[in-house]
């Protein structure tokens, strides 16, 4: 029996006896992700660190590039957005723009802030924001972030708005 038979048996068999062939652990869906800079060098570096997966557990990840704050406010009066990037060094910045998001948008979704330096985290405080991750992007602790971001999603974005 060569090797493709025998994993096309294994998913026949799996199917006759009422499971489904074996598939990747975590829900099917995507989730959806609003990444805004005005620097197109900081979007590929964040699309980069994020890659198609963020953990294990969820979900591949969809990243929505913007450069504008009107597109970030546009793309956000549609439903489906389960997290939102902003980078603070842009113009306008994200600190602003996420102050903005969390008092006007009903059940905001969490955002996380992208600083110009570690010292600049108070400043996410100010700005309500879930999370704060520092320039230089961190390959490592930009996904590990937006993971806990997105498992906690809903209780994240009822309590910070």
């Amino acid at each position: 029996m060569s090797e493709q038979t025998g994993q096309t048996g294994q998913a026949e068999h799996a199917e006759e006896s009422g499971g489904a062939p074996a598939q990747p652990a975590g829900p099917t869906e995507t989730l959806k992700v609003l990444l805004y800079s005005d620097d197109r060098t900081v979007r590929t570096e964040v699309r980069l660190a994020l890659g198609r997966r963020v953990a294990r557990d969820l979900p591949e990840i969809e990243v929505l590039e913007v450069a504008t704050q009107p597109a970030v406010v546009r793309t956000l009066d549609q439903p489906g957005i389960d997290l939102v990037i902003l980078d603070g060094e842009a113009a306008p910045g994200g600190m602003g723009i996420c102050r903005q998001l969390k008092d006007e948008i009903w059940e905001c979704p969490p955002v996380l802030v992208l600083t110009g330096r570690p010292d600049d985290a108070w400043l996410a405080t100010w700005s309500r924001a879930d999370a704060a991750v520092p320039h230089p992007i961190d390959p490592i602790r930009l996904p590990a972030a937006v993971a806990a971001l997105l498992r906690s999603g809903r209780t994240a974005a009822v309590s910070g708005g």
